[in-house]
Order: structure tokens, then sequence, then C-alpha cells
């Protein structure tokens, strides 16, 4: 079978305009496949340069072998229906290796047309790191190598306003943007470069804070020939993903005549302020997950999609959404609606094993961001208890209380079904569920609700919050999981 290549998908020589630091999957499935999307759509007409940002590793050999050339594949439910779309991006020009060619990459910082940096370098890749060095080719962290290649883009260019950039970074940490911008000013001045480039930084560039959102799932191992035969070629760098996606870019100077994503119907939202966006995301997406996990995994389920085939626990999850959390945000009622309803055909993707307990990791610092913030909003404006979430506080206790200390872990077993399994989370947490000593469900319930430190407050001033956890990790110790939840939550 024939190697995808570009004679099979020929494109126009199109200019450079977006540098990329990363060519791992969620960016080829993100960011890449919506600029292919904006050259077919629109007249954007520009391509993208791969760099491979650490010194550690090889590229991909296929990037060459396939002249650049890599499918999308999307799966999954779209409106409750089944949906699969495949696409052979076109929109990178060139990959560079910052480390083995280093003169290729920092040619770059001449180039004309280029007007865009997109990075995803994980969260710890935007870090200060004051020991390094300007004189290093490249710089050791990605801030000093951003900071070194724009500043020999402002000498090159004597400086010109119309040659500074616009900083897409889509590294999940908040506010990204600001703080790059504080790590590359930091090092500006640190090695220093002088106030005019200061100047020029603030000035000319535009450092943008963002929030992505898309499952990639990558290379499908197991299922690649298969593929292939549908496809009628071999890629093997080919990624999957599901059909959601939402890139919100705020930005205090209005780029989206720049980067007309919208116009060519992509999830993009431009603003001022994303911060809404991300309370949407972390409390309905993020929240959701970790309201039910615990407690869909003591019902002996170990993916969320076998946990969403369940009534009881899709019941008791939207319930959670759209009568609890939904009310306590500040969005319009019919985005959040619709956000939430996104939520569920996302986690009923058949294509997307997502293990219940990767989502436990540090269960309880991820319940205090992710859902006590619905929780305490929802008190205060209706004057009661959310049971969804208060409930869930019980699942989240039944599921690390009991278990023994092994390798910094919890250590435990599942009632249900005698499964093995261990708990990650912080050492405290680790700490207090296998070495406290606890006399009575009162006690432990009590211990856990008023640790300040696991939730920033004593949750037993809540009113009514202690009563109801007890009461309900009482009746999940009598009678197990799934019997007190139908129980309690019918659907």
């Amino acid at each position: 079978m024939r190697m995808l290549n570009a004679s099979m998908a020929p494109a126009p020589d199109r200019p450079v305009k977006v540098l990329q630091f990363g060519e791992g999957n969620f960016l080829r499935a993100f960011v890449d496949y919506m600029v292919d999307i904006a050259n077919e759509k629109t007249g954007f007409n520009g391509s993208i340069v791969l760099v491979k940002p650490i010194e550690m590793g090889q590229l991909f050999p296929a990037f060459t072998e396939q002249d650049k050339r890599y499918t999308v594949m999307l799966r999954g439910l779209v409106d409750g229906k089944p949906m699969e779309s495949t696409r052979i991006i076109t929109s990178v020009s060139d990959v560079v290796d910052a480390y083995r060619d280093y003169s290729h990459y920092a040619d770059y910082a001449k180039c004309e047309t280029l007007r865009f940096i997109v990075s995803n370098t994980t969260e710890a890749g935007i870090v200060l790191d004051t020991t390094d060095d300007i004189s290093l080719c490249p710089p050791k962290s990605y801030p000093g190598k951003l900071c070194k290649f724009l500043y020999e883009r402002a000498v090159h260019f004597d400086y010109a306003a119309d040659k500074g950039l616009i900083i897409l970074p889509v590294e999940l940490i908040d506010d990204n943007g600001i703080e790059l911008k504080r790590c590359v000013l930091a090092l500006a001045k640190q090695w220093n470069l002088g106030d005019k480039f200061i100047a020029w930084l603030e000035n000319a560039c535009v450092f943008t804070s963002t929030l992505v959102d898309r499952i990639v799932t990558g290379y499908p191992r197991g299922e690649d020939q298969a593929i292939f035969e549908k496809l009628g070629y071999e890629d093997h760098i080919l990624v999957t993903a599901e059909p959601f996606g939402l890139w919100v870019i705020e930005s205090q100077k209005d780029i989206s005549k720049e980067l007309p994503l919208p116009d060519c119907g992509l999830p993009v939202i431009f603003t001022d302020n994303q911060k809404p966006y991300k309370q949407r995301k972390v409390r309905i997406l993020n929240g959701a997950h970790t309201s039910f996990v615990p407690m869909a995994y003591q019902f002996g389920y170990d993916t969320v999609l076998d946990a969403m085939n369940d009534p009881v626990i899709q019941n008791f999850m939207q319930k959670t959404l759209y009568d609890e959390v939904i009310p306590t945000l500040t969005l319009p009622k019919e985005d959040l609606m619709a956000f939430a309803e996104a939520v569920t055909g996302r986690f009923c993707n058949p294509y997307i094993r997502h293990m219940l307990l990767s989502i436990c990791l540090n269960c309880v610092s991820k319940w205090r961001a992710r859902c006590l913030p619905s929780l305490s909003v929802y008190v205060e404006k209706e004057g009661k208890l959310p049971n969804h979430l208060a409930f869930s506080l019980a699942a989240l206790l039944s599921l690390y209380s009991g278990g023994k200390a092994a390798d910094g872990k919890i250590h435990k077993q599942r009632k249900v079904d005698h499964a093995e399994f261990d708990l990650q989370d912080d050492a405290a947490v680790v700490a207090f569920f296998t070495e406290e000593s606890f006399a009575s469900p009162e006690e432990e319930v009590k211990a856990f609700l008023s640790n300040s430190a696991f939730f920033g407050q004593d949750l037993t001033q809540i009113p009514g919050l202690y009563d109801y956890v007890l009461d309900a990790y009482r009746d999940i110790l009598e009678h197990g999981m799934r019997e007190v939840v139908t129980k309690r939550f019918p659907v």
C-alpha cells in the first residue's frame, strides 16, 4: 500500500505565517487542523513550521517521508449520532529541530511573513529559568528560546512595529500568555537586552492567553491497519481526536481579522476575558468528571463510557450539571446548556477509553477546584444544599477511606468485585486516610470536612452539609454504592 505524500495531497507554496513550538498530537489535531481549514475557506494563505523544542528524542522520520502530510481523523458523537471525518493536512511546510539544526531554526526569526507563534511545551514549559543563557543555541527553556528568537527578530528588522509577533500559547496553565510574557520580560532584563527591545515586546508583540479543549487520542495503535485499508494509504503520523473543539483566545488587542478561524465555522472565540469560558469548562466538564467518577468506580465500572451507559449514573451526572452547576454560572443559559449537552456526547464517545482511576488522580484537590465553587454559590443563591454535589463528597470519602499506604498511594480493594486498586494523591491526603484512626463515621466525616488544608475552609460550617454527608456515608457503608444511588436518585 502506498505511503501518504504530497502527490496525493498537493498544495500551493504558501508564505510561512506560523512558527509552532511542539510537534505533538494535540497541536497537529487542533491548531494545524484549523489553519488547514482556514487556508481552504478564507484568504489566510499561510503555512506552519513545526519546531521540536526539546533536545531529547528524534523528529518523526515520517514527517520527511510523507512530505509533511498527515491525516486527522475525528470520531465521536455529534447530536447523538456517530460521526467520522478525515482530512489530509497540508498546512505544514517545514519541520525543524532547534538543537540539531539551530541555524535553520534561527533563520525563521528573519522571515518577513511570520506573524504567529504557537506553543504547547507542557505545563512545565512556561517556567522562568534564571540559569538560562542567551549564548546557548538554543537557550534551555521555552521562554528563553522565545526571548532570544524575538530579540534576533527585533534587531534584524530594526525594531519595526509591524514585525512584532502574536504569541498563542496553549499550555494548560492559568493565564498562560500573561505568565509567558512575564518570563520573557524577566529574561530580557536579566540578559540586558535593552529598553528598546522591552518596548518592542510591549508594543509590537501581542501575548494572548488561551483556553483549549479537545480530547486527542493520538495514533490509533491496534486499529491502524484497518484504518489504512479504509483510507487507501498508509500514514504513520495519523492522529485521531474527538469532533468537539474549543479555542478561546484572550487579547487586549483585536487580532480576529488576522486569524479568521471563526469565519470558516471553527469553534474559536476571541475575547478580552476568557475567565467565564474557563469557569464553564472547569465546573461543567471537569466538575462532571470529579463529581460522578468516585461513585461510578464503586459501581464496578472502569471507564467513563461504561459508566455513561448506566442510566442511573448518566441521570446523576446530568442532574448535577443542569440543576446544580449551570444555575451558578454567568454565561447565557443557552450557551451553558449547549456545552453541557456536548459534554454528555463526549463522555459517550465510543472511540475514547478514559479510565475512571486516571480521573481520580488527586481527586481531593480536584473536588475543591471543580466542585466546591458550584456548591458554595448554589448554597448562597438557593439557601439549600445541592444534593448531587453534596453526595459526591460522600462518594469521594467512601472511595478513599479504609485503605492502606503502599508506595505513597492508598491501596484498596473494590467491594463490588474485589478488584485491587491504588489511589494517588497528595502526601497529606494519603496520610489522612491511611495513618489517621477514626472511632466512628461521625468522627471521620467531621475530620474530613473540617480539614481546611484540603478544602481551603471548614466545610462543616456550610449549613446542613455535615449531616447530609454523614447520612449518605453511613448509607453507603451499610448498603453499597449502587443501591444507595439508585434509591436516592431514581431515574
